[in-house]
């Protein structure tokens, strides 16, 4: 199984990541909490969002991503 880990650094980084994530969270049917709609059975067929998140131990589906930035307001 193959996983990406994304790398975030600075406002502008921060900015297009949050855009990308909300993204990727679009496309894999994937709500912001983290979990899956009760009609997308995990493991039926495509389970590629497995590459981009990871599943906890409650089920809740974390992104693989680090957000780096010295100003905390921009997190």
């Amino acid at each position: 199984m193959r996983e990406c880990i994304s790398i975030h650094i600075g406002q502008a980084g921060i900015q297009v990541g949050n855009a990308c994530w909300e993204l990727y969270c679009l496309e894999h049917g994937i709500q912001p909490d983290g979990q899956m709609p009760g009609d997308v059975t995990v493991g039926g067929g495509d389970d590629a969002f497995n590459t981009f998140f990871s599943e906890t131990g409650a089920g809740k589906h974390v992104p693989r991503a680090v957000f780096v930035d010295l100003e905390p307001t921009v997190i």
